[in-house]
This record gives C-alpha cells, sequence and structure tokens, in this order.
C-alpha cells in the first residue's frame, strides 16, 4: 500500500516555467522586500539574497498570481509571456 518514490529529485530537475501564459513584474520602486510572495509562492520562484527579492526564477514560475495576490504594496503585476517576451527582446 502507498506509493515508492525511488530516488529524491529536486528542482532543478522538474522545472515547471515552460507553460505559464503569464510572469510576475516586480515594480523595485514600490517592493519593500517583506517576502510575503516569498512564503507565498507554491513553486519558489522567487529567488533572494540577502534577505531581499532579487528576481523570479522563471524556470520554475508557472505564473499562477499569488504572488500577485499577496504582495501587499502592489508591486507585483502580471503580464502576458508573450508581450514580456517582446519587451526583453528589445
Amino acid at each position: 500500500m502507498g506509493a515508492t518514490i525511488p530516488e529524491s529529485g529536486n528542482a532543478d530537475d522538474y522545472e515547471t516555467g515552460g507553460w505559464r501564459s503569464e510572469r510576475p513584474l516586480r515594480d523595485i520602486e514600490k517592493c519593500n522586500d517583506c517576502m510575503i510572495c516569498f512564503f507565498a509562492c507554491p513553486e519558489s520562484s522567487i529567488r533572494v539574497e540577502n534577505d531581499k527579492m532579487v528576481d523570479f526564477d522563471m524556470k520554475h514560475c508557472k505564473g499562477c498570481g499569488i504572488c500577485k495576490q499577496v504582495c501587499p504594496r502592489d508591486a507585483i503585476e502580471m503580464m502576458n509571456e508573450i508581450k514580456a517576451c517582446k519587451l526583453e527582446e528589445k
């Protein structure tokens, strides 16, 4: 009864960000690094250095928008993935 996990995995082996339709964008001016988004993100896609948010890990972000929902300062917005990619190309 039950299941067997033959070997442990990690997030590097299971990238989940390839199929999102929206991606989070952070407004650095509004963000106060409260880290609520870090604790709320189900994919652990918030990159942190020195106790401050530095970026989103797009290899794992599914674009669920939970980070936006929990942000008390409206510092995160969700943008259509195609539009975001076009902005990055410029």
